[in-house]
Formats: C-alpha cells, structure tokens, sequence
C-alpha cells in the first residue's frame, strides 16, 4: 500500500481522528481497518467477527462500509449499522453479538471536518492500551508496505441497532418512575447520532420531553464543536428557560457524553454531574462498588466515597484506562472529566443517554431539583469550582510543551502550597486544602489541556493563571 502524503496513525485517548480528505481517507481508514482484522486473525479471535457503526458525520456511512468491506475480505464475519447511531450503541452491539471487536466511526466532540475510528474491545468498553498498541504496529506494517489491505465487495449483514440499544436502556434502570413523572425535559443532541434515544426510552409516560437541535447536520452549526459544556449550550439554556423546564440535557456529536442545565439555566460541570450521580448511586440507591475515574476528576469523588466506605480507583485519562478499572474493581461507576460517564450493569463505556437518564431518576427518587441536587452534593463535600483552560499550539511545539510539563515543580499554585505530583499521564499536582491542578497534553488535538478545582473561583482562577505562567502556555 502506498500513501502520496506520509501518515503516522496513533491511537490517542480514544481512536483515531484526523481531517475529511486530509488524513482521514478511504485508504488510511482502510489500512485501520486491515489492523484490526490482522490483529484479529494474530489472536485467534477471527471466527467471533465484527461489529461496524458510524455516527451523522460527513460520510461516516461510507467510510463504516469501507471497514466493513475490508474486515469481510479478510474472512471475519462482520455485521454493519443500518443508521447511524451513538458510541454506546456499537459498544452495546459488540456484547450483544458476542463479537471479538467493534469499530466505530466518529469523531466524537471534534469539529465537523474531523472523522475517525474508535476501536471496541469484546465487553463493549474503549480497547484497552495493549489491544491498542498491537492494532497500531499492524496498521503502521500496512502503510509501510509491508501488509495489504484486502478489499471486498460483500453483502454486508445489517443491524438495526437503535430499537435493540433502546430496549437495552429500560434494562438497566427502573424507567416506570422516571416516564410517569411529570418532569418536563429539553433534550439537546447537538445534530448528533443521540437524537431521538431518551425520548423513545420515556415515551408513554407523563413525562414530557422536548427536543431542540435533533436534526442530523454534519456542520454542527452555531457551534465550534458538538461538545456539551457552557459555551456550546446557549440554545439549551435559553430552552429549559422558554419551556419552564426542570432540566435540560445535552448529549455530544456521538451520544457518549453528556451535558446538564439546571431549572434556572445554570450549566452543571462536568465535574458536579459526575459527583452527584456518584451520590446518588451510592447513596440513595444504596449500591456497594468503588469508582473509577481519572486524574483530571474532582475531589468531591474521594469525599463521597469516603463517606459510603468505597474506594476511588484514579486511572490516566482516556476510558481505554477506565473501563478496565471499572470491571477489574467491580465499580459502580466510571468517569472522565469530558463528561464521558459509565455505570455497571451496562457497558464499561460513556453512554451520555444513560447518564441523562440516571439523573433524571435522580430528581425522581429525592424530590429535587437539579440545584437542589448539587446543594445536597454541596453540604457533604463543601463548594467546589472547577474551570478547564484548553491552549491550542502549532505541531512543532508539542515536544517543548511536553518537556515543560514533565519537569515542572512549582513550590506553590495560587498561593497554596504544592503537596505531591502525579505524573502517570501529564502532572497532577496536589494543593494545600484539598484543591488541586492538572497540566497534559490532549491525545487527540494539538493542545494542551490545563485544569484546576478549588473552593472558590478566584482561588480557582489563580492557580491556573500561576500554572499557566510555570508552563508557558497562554490561554
């Protein structure tokens, strides 16, 4: 196989994106998916085959036949999306066809010029970092040459994925309270794949759910990104205000993450979300199980599991890291700061619908509302702020940006002293106080991610503005 433009395809935090007709071509997504099948073949987990599922992104339907077709020439059964669908419905599909791997096509959260191509361990979770690094050599052996890809011109067996994913989420959680309330809910999916999901798990009920920018558009207009956090949640908001909503929830480009808005409007982070379904989990439904999250989650995490004596598992960011912790410790739940949520009894992977859902129930069972929810949270952990700079750089400096990040040691961040570093995946530096800063590199665009969790904003702001200064990085 020959590439006119050299390539390098790395598997970051979660698969592999690149630009439409830049990177991302028909021929490096099939030398990806020839990775995958010789991989398959190297394990001896051929014969279990495939699953293939794409997103609403700019060709994604074309590229996941691409996959299909080259998995299929290399002898391995596979079975192919009729639709588009979230993430969590291919991770869903390979554990409900019993197959060795999924592939999925999506970018995700990245801009509507991105495409890309996740890869699907057999219990459904994010491939984990040996899968991953065996994938990566295969797929490096096809673009030098060394391998070729095989193509085919199959009959692709289909899945209707939606309906079997839908029934799945009224299993996994107690849907009879959550439909006859009379909730009212606005739905935002952000033009993604996640249009329609929760609405069809509550329909038939007393619950109302309204939906706001359902329809499939590859631009993902008026926004940068499908990514659910404030900036992006305008419409949202100004929804859940015209609608007297008691909620709104957000789901990204892919359905694997969520976003929430409280009764007033307010954006909850990603971080509060997070620690009060950790909370209620452990808490109101009385379930026993540690969690699992990464360095970049808050520390009201710890405070809640302290208080239900469960342990906290802190992995490096990427559910790659997550998942594998979560089923290795029986946990309850899994998170990243992103926004990405998993939770037993389902799948070791995000699924931004369920984790709507599980607030909902949330609401249902205290009486609450989403402030009220978070002053509940509040009252056990103390107030919390978090704030995420991201700092995007030219290519060229990614090495001097990295080198800066491994050796800093600043005595003191916002005025409080430095008490210990976590250097598994960037730095984590542990403050006086219980606050605490996060410097790393992002493992799918070219930025630098700066985060910080303190009891107020303005001790917040400073400590990253001190980091920011340690670093060299500009906001």
């Amino acid at each position: 196989m020959t590439n006119n433009k050299p390539v390098s395809i790395r598997f970051g935090t979660d698969g592999w994106r690149a630009i439409i007709a830049d990177e991302y071509t028909y021929e490096n997504v099939r030398a990806c998916a020839q990775g995958v099948a010789s991989y398959l073949k190297s394990v001896g987990e051929a014969d279990r085959g495939v699953v293939v599922g794409y997103d609403t992104r700019f060709s994604s339907d074309r590229f996941g036949d691409a996959v299909a077709q080259v998995i299929a020439a290399n002898g391995i059964p596979v079975k192919l999306f009729s639709a588009p669908a979230p993430t969590p419905a291919c991770s869903y599909g390979v554990v409900k066809e019993d197959a060795a791997a999924g592939v999925m096509i999506t970018a995700s959260h990245n801009p509507g010029e991105w495409n890309g191509f996740k890869v699907k361990s057999d219990a459904g979770g994010s491939a984990p970092p040996e899968m991953v690094e065996k994938i990566e050599a295969k797929v490096a052996d096809v673009l030098a040459g060394k391998e070729q890809v095989r193509i085919g011109n199959a009959d692709i067996p289909r899945i209707d994925i939606i309906p079997v994913f839908v029934e799945q989420l009224k299993r996994v959680l107690d849907i009879n309270p959550i439909k006859n309330s009379r909730l009212k809910v606005v739905v935002d999916s952000m033009h993604g794949s996640g249009s329609g999901i929760i609405k069809k798990v509550l329909e038939g009920g007393n619950i109302e759910v309204v939906e706001i920018r359902g329809e499939s558009n590859p631009a993902f207009p008026g926004m940068a990104q499908p990514e659910p956090v404030e900036h992006n949640l305008q419409p949202l908001m100004d929804a859940v205000r015209a609608h007297k909503a008691d909620v709104g929830i957000a789901t990204d480009g892919d359905a694997d993450r969520v976003g929430i808005v409280d009764e007033t409007g307010r954006y909850q982070s990603t971080l509060e979300v997070f620690s009060l379904l950790g909370h209620h989990l452990l808490g109101r439904r009385g379930e026993k199980g540690g969690i699992a999250c990464t360095i970049t989650m808050s520390n009201m995490v710890d405070a809640i599991c302290k208080k239900f004596g469960q342990n906290v598992y802190r992995t490096s960011v990427g559910f790659k890291y997550v998942g594998p912790a979560m089923i290795e410790q029986n946990c309850v739940m899994g998170g990243e700061e992103s926004g990405g949520y998993a939770f037993r009894g389902h799948i070791p992977e995000r699924d931004g619908a369920l984790s709507g859902l599980l607030y909902l129930e949330a609401m249902v069972m205290s009486g609450k509302t989403p402030s009220g929810l978070l002053a509940e949270l509040h009252k056990l952990t103390g107030p919390h702020t978090f704030r995420r700079i991201d700092a995007h750089f030219d290519a060229e400096k990614r090495a001097a940006i990295a080198s800066a990040i491994k050796v800093a040691e600043p005595a003191s961040l916002g005025g409080l002293a430095v008490e210990s570093a976590d250097r598994r995946d960037g730095v984590r530096f542990e403050l006086a106080g219980g606050s605490w800063a996060v410097a790393r590199l992002s493992g799918t665009e070219p930025l630098a991610r700066i985060y910080a969790e303190a009891h107020s904003d303005s001790e917040r702001d400073a400590i990253l503005k001190d980091l920011q200064k340690v670093l060299g990085i500009a906001g």
